[in-house]
């Protein structure tokens, strides 16, 4: 897909040098040691250094500081970065490999001539727009008409309960995707915080894409207006709990990415669902001892173990139920990626490939995953996977 991508490298009254945005000081932080290969999924899987964090970094250099061509062998390395960013907490020069690629990729998007993405992205931001496609594809994937497991699609529901609140100690952010194909889940998160005692507060229809997928693609406006809605859709000062790995780590950005006061103080509310309940575990309810035999092996999602660096607490509110045990693969990615598995989806099946051998490894009757992404790539190998709060909700149920 990528080396098809069109660009136009010198646009009317620019200069013929390429600038892909970088903060300089950003490009030369990094020195090149190499401890960053290890942690990348794409160059574990390839062993080719543009598939590299720091073969990417290199080719940045040439494109902007030396006007070297925005080739296809360019975009397929920027293309084919997942974008876990499990390179930042390896790296001991503290490089932002993520905001370097965010860069790139806005200024790649600019000169592009046309991106499907851009048009897909865009019905996220409408909430009955894509609940009545999702029904459409629930309908063509019953009769057969849809190929799910080669587009990486899971199995969507033809109606879903709507959600109710009962209350303002918390809010729960319910998104866009996860809430059109995976309500069940939030259904699951909401009945836990309700029996650690929280009142739930749930946002309306302007609260429905956090932009995350938008910034990976590097549309930096689209991002910028539905990040505008979903700050004035959640106001006020009670926590903003999300149980998606993904969009809990832009939220927690906006600040860093819009340079607002008001970004900065919506980002200081933004927690991790599992962090919050990690916080308040004395008032969760216990388990039965007849649940504990259970095992379940924990697959950290990139964007809550390397961005928001707050994976532990799924662990902590997990064992408290049942018996949890961690792979042994160090985080590296599954290849889910946000969209990642639809674009590059070779790449996607073989940096799978890995984390479905340390599952194995593992021993554990199920897999726990904190990000719809994650969960539908790994199903879609054959893992029976669940969200952390759906197991957690199951055993409280059952107990109750």
């Amino acid at each position: 897909m990528s080396s098809k991508v069109s660009l136009r490298i010198a646009r009317e009254g620019s200069p013929a040098k390429p600038t892909l945005g970088i903060d300089p000081e950003e490009l030369a932080s990094c020195v090149s040691c190499g401890l960053c290969l290890p942690h990348c999924p794409t160059f574990r899987v390839t062993g080719e250094e543009w598939a590299s964090p720091r073969g990417r970094i290199s080719a940045m250099r040439e494109v902007q500081d030396n006007g070297a061509a925005v080739d296809a062998a360019f975009l397929s390395s920027m293309e084919t970065c997942v974008q876990c960013r499990g390179c930042e907490p390896a790296c001991p020069s503290g490089v932002p490999f993520g905001s370097m690629m965010e860069a790139t990729q806005a200024e790649l998007a600019q000169r592009r001539r046309f991106d499907l993405r851009r048009w897909g992205f865009r019905v996220l931001s409408h909430p009955r727009l894509l609940n009545l496609l999702s029904r459409i594809l629930a309908v063509a994937q019953r009769l057969r008409l849809v190929p799910s497991k080669r587009l990486g699609l899971p199995p969507i529901p033809l109606a879903q309960k709507r959600l109710r609140p009962t209350g303002d100690d918390v809010w729960l952010f319910t998104g866009c995707v996860m809430d059109a194909w995976q309500r069940s889940t939030h259904t699951a998160v909401k009945r836990v915080l309700e029996a650690a005692g929280a009142g739930v507060a749930l946002p309306g229809a302007g609260a429905g894409c956090c932009g995350a997928l938008s910034l990976h693609a590097g549309l930096e406006g689209h991002t910028r207006s539905l990040a505008i809605r979903t700050m004035k859709a959640l106001e006020g000062t009670s926590p903003i709990l999300v149980d998606s790995a993904g969009c809990g780590a832009v939220l927690k950005e906006y600040g860093k990415h819009f340079g607002t006061p008001e970004a900065a103080a919506f980002s200081e509310r933004v927690l991790d669902v599992h962090e919050w309940l990690a916080a308040h575990a004395d008032q969760l309810p216990t388990a039965g001892e007849q649940r504990q035999d259970v095992t379940v092996a924990v697959h950290d999602p990139c964007h809550l173990r390397h961005v928001q660096r707050v994976h532990q607490p799924v662990a902590d509110v997990l064992s408290r139920y049942v018996t949890v045990v961690a792979l042994d693969d160090e985080g590296l990615c599954c290849g889910a990626g946000g969209a990642y598995a639809a674009m590059q989806p070779d790449l996607a099946a073989s940096i799978r490939d890995r984390k479905l051998e340390a599952i194995k490894r593992s021993g554990a009757d199920i897999v726990a995953s904190a990000n719809p992404g994650c969960t539908i790539h790994l199903a879609n190998a054959g893992v029976a996977v669940r969200h952390p709060l759906e197991i957690v909700g199951e055993v409280i149920d059952h107990d109750g």
